[in-house]
Parts: C-alpha cells; structure tokens; sequence
C-alpha cells in the first residue's frame, strides 16, 4: 500500500507551512482565516477548554509510548529541599536538616535506573515534576546511572525552568494541574514520597484516596523520613477518630534509606486493587 493510500488527505503540517506563504491582505491578517489549530487566541478561548485538557493528556502519552516507556517510579517531594553542599542556602534550620534527602533520592533513583536498565530501560522509569529540589535529585540520580527520566513541570506565576538532569524528549510542561497528575499514576509501578510541602501532601493524598478506594491497584508506596511525617501527620489520630480505618495504615510503608526502599519495592507483594474499603 502506498503512503498516498493510507494517508489520502493532505497532512496538517504541509497546510500549516503553506498558509504562511498566502499574500498579505486585510482578509489574510484577520483572526479569522487562521487555521484553528495554529491560531493560539482561539486555542485559549475559555469553550476550548474541554480541547485543552484532551490535548495535554495526549501529548505527553503519545510521547512516551513513542519512546517505549511502559512504568514508572514516581518521586514526589519538596522542591525547597536543598542539596547538602548548598545546605546553608535553606530557609530554615529544618530545611537544611532536610538536605540528606537530597542524598536519598538521588541514590534511590540511582539505583532503580540501574536496575530498569538491567531489563529494555522501559520499565520502573524515574518520573519527577521536574523541578528543584528532590526532584532534581531524582532526574540527577537516573541521568548519573546512564538512563533516562521523565520531568513533568508546570506553568506556575514565578519565573522557573526544567532541572538539567531531565531527558529533554521526556520533559513535559502542563497548564492543567489535574491532568499533570492524571500522568504520575498513569504508569505508576510505586509511589515515593519524600518531605515536602502543600504540592508534596496534594500528590500523596490523592494517590493514597486513590488506592484506598479501590480506583488504583496497590503499588509500593513509600514515606522516606517516618520523623517528618509522624511530626506533621497524626496518622493514628485519623484511624481512632474512624475517618480512615486501621487497615488504611498498612498501605503505605516508611522508610528512611535508599537500600531500603529497594527492597521494600522488590520484596512488594499485594498489588490487586481493593474491592472494598474496610470500615464502610
């Protein structure tokens, strides 16, 4: 079959370069005559949205099925938490306490992109929100083992950029926060949640309903520093007041090193999804 029989009509690429080249009249420089798809004034109209959110949950799954990323390791935490040589730059004496996390995640991914790359590199791929921080730790231990990570930023009011370490094929930027999210767990194959603040809790707790209610399987999920999120989470105050029950307690697991977390996620046995929620 020739390439004109299984594409017959004219491709949208050859049209958007061709209605560059129309001459310049009153009619042409109108809104109006743009093409739909190449005029951005129309793209952001508010009707569009529905168009939008599609949009931004196609790209990034066609692009990572073109690159043969089949599951991921997802890395959450705070983009505040300096490396520890810059340390002295935290905000706050807890901040700096904090940095070895850095340490941790960097080795963490280190570790499991060695072992993704035992395999095709296809499986159990690092995936961060592409910022500072632990995430850069992240994207930096996968790039120092030789393989690749996948960044997913946002557009947010303050001036920012990508991390250096990101693949630069596997760096996505998102304007919906739902939909950016919709892509951590999309491919997750376990959870790591390290230190961090609103973002960190937002991400954690909506993958943790997720699991709780049955709506995802049971993957390896994963507090490093039980110090940190016994001060700032009562999770037994949560099982006694009877807002979650004493079973929702065994779906994470704390941990505190990289070696560790390893092993939790190798020796991980209970995967199939809940199909009830104790205590309902």
């Amino acid at each position: 079959m020739t390439e004109t029989a299984r594409h017959p009509l004219r491709h949208a690429g050859a049209d958007r370069s061709k209605a560059k080249e129309v001459p310049d009249t009153p009619q042409t420089r109108s809104s109006a005559y743009h093409l739909a798809f190449t005029d951005d004034d129309f793209m952001c109209r508010e009707e569009l949205r529905p168009v939008r959110l599609q949009l931004e949950l196609m790209k990034p799954a066609l692009m990572l099925d073109e690159q043969g990323i089949k599951s991921t390791i997802v890395l959450f935490g705070g983009a505040r938490i300096p490396a520890p040589a810059k340390k002295d730059t935290a905000r706050t004496q807890t901040l700096a306490d904090l940095s070895h996390f850095y340490d941790v995640a960097q080795e963490f991914a280190h570790q499991m992109t060695l072992k993704s790359m035992d395999g095709s590199g296809q499986e159990n791929v690092i995936v961060t929100g592409g910022g500072p921080g632990v995430m850069e730790a992240g994207n930096r231990g996968a790039m120092e083992a030789g393989g690749k990570s996948i960044g997913l930023n946002i557009v947010l009011p303050h001036e920012q950029a990508p991390n250096e370490y990101v693949t630069p094929e596997l760096c996505f930027n998102f304007h919906y926060f739902a939909i950016r999210k919709m892509h951590f767990l999309m491919r997750a194959r376990a959870i790591c949640v390290f230190p961090g603040g609103f973002g960190t809790l937002d991400e954690m707790f909506e993958a943790l309903t997720l699991i709780q209610t049955g709506r995802m399987e049971r993957v390896p999920f994963l507090l490093f520093g039980r110090a940190f999120w016994e001060k700032i989470i009562n999770w037994d105050a949560l099982a006694d007041a009877g807002t979650i029950s004493a079973e929702d307690l065994d779906l994470f697991r704390f941990v505190e090193t990289a070696d560790e977390a390893v092993e939790v996620i190798d020796n991980w046995s209970t995967t199939k999804a809940r199909d009830s929620i104790p205590g309902r």
